[in-house]
């Protein structure tokens, strides 16, 4: 099943050849919650984006994370309302000229990855829409987690934002400006010539290639590790480090679904089946003629 909201990237039901729901305006995770915890034994997919998720769905895309209700949820993240031509977004970055910002965005920007860890989410992940071999990995890796997997897609605009994250995705700048975490390995980019050292609290690019540091000097990623997630998140305010991809954090807990029917059958079998015209009938009631 395939729950959207309102957007561009919330016609994806139309295109998947299974059962879906075009909803409302940033409602996706509460009908998919619905839905979830009705039939946990369905596959369930939020696909939604920066706008849908981020602005007025906000308030219930965190709390479907911090649930940990077992669904799947892609945000398409193109820094821009493309659906009503070209308003910025909760992503969109200081100093963005667009129909509603006409002298430029005095907002900060939302981090997505940022906004899912302090939502206690169990599993957080970045990919991009240009390399679709890590794209598809992200994909297998979210749906096997068991809880909530929150997926951010850079997700190019070629209307109303065309180029956002071309820093990110073409051929000729990739290499030397994004980082991709792999866990228990050492964190190294732009094909191995530099890494990412922590010292202190702080992170710096190393070249490996002209010394001093090798290799060994370079933080190893722990994705099981919050407070290494925390810091790699952080990495997109600096400009002076590549933009991390991959998966920031996993954490295996029980899901919403799992733990509502655990309740449901324990109440069942101390008090037996509840009787709903009873409780209707039960005190507190008033007639009114």
């Amino acid at each position: 099943m395939f729950i959207s909201g309102i957007g561009c990237s919330s016609r994806f039901p139309y295109y998947m050849e299974t059962y879906g729901v075009h909803s409302i305006h940033g409602r996706a995770p509460t009908i998919a919650t619905g839905l979830k915890a009705s039939r946990p034994e369905l596959d369930v997919w939020i696909v939604t984006g920066d706008g849908d998720g981020l602005s007025i769905g906000g308030n219930h895309l965190i709390h479907i994370l911090r649930r940990n209700v077992g669904v799947q949820i892609l945000l398409f993240n193109n820094q821009i309302y493309g659906l009503t031509k070209g308003q910025y977004s909760p992503t969109s970055e200081m100093g963005k000229i667009t129909k509603s910002t006409p002298f430029g965005s005095i907002d900060y920007p939302f981090n997505p990855i940022e906004l899912a860890l302090g939502a206690n989410s169990s599993f957080v992940a970045r990919t991009m829409d240009r390399d679709p071999k890590h794209l598809g990995n992200m994909l297998r890796r979210a749906h096997e987690h068991s809880g909530a997997s929150f997926l951010e897609i850079y997700q190019n605009c070629n209307i109303f934002n065309d180029g956002a994250f071309f820093t990110f995705t073409q051929r000729e700048t990739k290499a030397s400006h994004t980082i991709f975490l792999e866990h228990e390995k050492p964190m190294v980019f732009d094909q191995d010539r530099r890494g990412i050292r922590i010292d202190g609290y702080n992170l710096e690019a190393v070249d490996l290639e002209s010394g001093p540091y090798s290799v060994d000097d370079c933080l190893v990623y722990n994705e099981t590790s919050p407070e290494l997630a925390g810091i790699a998140a952080r990495m997109q305010w600096q400009p002076h480090l590549p933009r991390p991809f991959g998966v920031f954090y996993r954490e295996d807990r029980p899901t919403y679904e799992s733990m509502l029917q655990e309740q449901i059958e324990s109440v069942i079998a101390r008090k037996g089946k509840g009787d709903l015209r009873k409780l209707l009938k039960s005190s507190h009631n008033w007639v009114i003629e």
